[in-house]
């Protein structure tokens, strides 16, 4: 999958960025070497990255240093991609095999864990204390909402309330925290800082009830595995929730879901996942995503005009609109 070609002036930097993350995963473990690498070229948005060198435009510019914290943010991405699949028992990752579909999963969860080391190493180098902290906690919240998704597989009777919360900490949070501690590692000013934690929240929760949109609407093509890939998993979705509300659809798609649970997510999932793109369920997930778009947009507003902002702008209306 392609890195979004929408940064413009920051491609010198992005490229910077990706040959870092290259050199960053050398190791002389061959076996931890080639899962590592295997993931690095399977590609992605490099969404976190980008954050970072445009929450810095806020302040002092060094990309020296702010790749200190895009890279380590990127890693910490990939490693929980790699500890998700084992969990979900994934096949497949944006079109390619994953690294315990490749190898298995002990060589997958080593993976994660020496790219979560590496990721703690590089950002060692800086020497404020608080975005140490800021990073810590991100990453404590990360692992308390893996977890939550593991208690709720299968769960269809969990609130919406508590999807929002498991989502925030999964995703949400680390998107936030990548234009915040760009700003910090700029010296930008604690309002900029604050109001693009903010931006970076509220994108990231459309991001990920996109994502869910997508795992239920695209095409295999388009998002690199099977749709319906969520509901054999036992993650209940947003989409579902909504679904699960509508009284004539309720019990017909909690018979189906109950039957994909007992398969184990070893069955036919075109039946739920008719079901529910026929709902209401689809329409409420894509309103509730514009809210949080609408949210990320009004923080913005009151960051100086300047041309990063304008940049986080458009990735907001990507995320907004996006179809991989």
């Amino acid at each position: 999958m392609k890195r979004m070609e929408i940064f413009g002036t920051l491609k010198k930097d992005m490229d910077a960025v990706e040959r870092s993350l290259y050199a960053s995963i050398e190791v002389e473990s061959e076996a931890l070497g080639e899962a590592a690498m295997h993931l690095l070229k399977a590609g992605g948005k490099r969404l976190r990255p980008a954050f970072v060198l445009l929450g810095g435009k806020f302040g002092t510019y060094e990309l020296d240093r702010l790749q200190r914290i895009a890279v380590p943010l990127e890693l910490i991405h990939m490693a929980s991609l790699v500890h998700d699949d084992v969990i979900d028992n994934a096949q497949t990752r944006r079109g390619e095999l994953t690294v315990k579909a490749k190898w298995d999963n002990r060589i997958a969860m080593y993976t994660g864990d020496y790219i979560y080391a590496k990721a703690l190493e590089i950002v060692a180098g800086l020497d404020d204390p608080r975005i140490h902290r800021i990073l810590a906690k991100a990453m404590v919240e990360m692992s308390i909402g893996e977890m939550e998704q593991i208690r709720d597989f299968f769960n269809s009777g969990q609130s919406i309330r508590r999807y929002l919360l498991r989502i925030r900490r999964k995703t949400a949070l680390l998107i936030a925290v990548s234009c915040q501690l760009g700003a910090l590692a700029a010296g930008a000013s604690k309002e900029a800082a604050r109001e693009l934690y903010n931006y970076g929240y509220n994108v990231g929760m459309a991001f990920q009830i996109r994502d869910d949109l997508l795992d239920l609407c695209g095409t295999e093509k388009q998002i690199g595995k099977p749709p319906g890939s969520d509901i054999r998993q036992g993650n209940i979705t947003i989409p579902v929730l909504y679904a699960l509300q509508e009284e004539s659809l309720r019990e017909p798609l909690l018979s189906e879901i109950g039957r994909i649970h007992e398969a184990n997510g070893r069955t036919d999932v075109s039946s739920a996942v008719a079901m529910i793109r026929n709902s209401t369920g689809i329409a409420k997930a894509e309103e509730l995503a514009d809210r949080y778009t609408q949210k990320a947009l009004a923080a913005l507003d009151r960051l100086p005009d300047i041309r990063a902002r304008r940049h986080l702008r458009d990735i907001a209306h990507f995320v907004s609109r996006r179809t991989y």
